[in-house]
């Protein structure tokens, strides 16, 4: 018996003058994938097709496991998200630009750590809605470089680069999460 696909495509509509503001919140947070016991997922079709950017449920963290948080300059930081291979397995791949303005022994210290380690990063956006890069299903590579400045004017950098595949251009997330200064409800807007 042959398969019947149903369509999932939706219309795509925008209000003009509806502000879409730009950018990254100040502050990401990242947790290595080793202290990730369950991970919320995209809701699937029969067909197993992804129905939605909001993924389902919460993170489960393995015992005395929080989220650690790195301030960012947002002018400077900035989340994208392309395709990348040939149907019918195109993906979507992720990247994030952080750059936090410290060079000291603390950053050069989480610059070893994330450079060799697997990690998920979560971003806030300017409107609110936490975005996801890093899941279950494929590695998160993460480099980090740092440039002390040049002369009297130059300025100081921690910069951090995140490639993340997943199937939907930085997912949302709606669950709790929970960091070293308490818990932070991302409902935000997504819908």
């Amino acid at each position: 018996m042959a398969k019947t696909c149903t369509s999932i495509q939706k219309s795509l509509g925008w209000c003009q003058g509806t502000p879409e503001l730009p950018g990254v919140k100040r502050r990401i947070y990242f947790l290595a994938k080793s202290f990730i016991l369950g991970y919320p997922q995209l809701p699937r079709d029969e067909l197993g097709r992804a129905t939605s950017a909001v993924l389902a449920g919460s993170y489960t963290l393995a015992a005395d496991a929080k989220w650690k948080y790195i301030d960012i300059l947002p002018d400077k930081s900035q989340l994208t998200s392309e395709a990348q291979g040939e149907l019918p397995s195109q993906t979507q791949l992720n990247k994030l630009v952080a750059v936090h303005p410290g060079v000291g022994a603390e950053a050069s210290a989480a610059a070893a750590y994330i450079n060799n380690t697997d990690n998920v990063f979560i971003v806030e956006d300017m409107k609110g809605n936490f975005r996801v890069l890093g899941n279950d299903k494929w590695l998160t590579k993460a480099t980090v470089a740092q440039d002390l400045g040049q002369g009297a004017t130059g300025t100081t950098s921690t910069t951090i680069n995140v490639e993340a595949t997943d199937e939907v251009p930085a997912p949302f997330y709606v669950g709790t999460l929970e960091t070293e200064d308490g818990d932070i409800d991302c409902s935000g807007k997504a819908a």
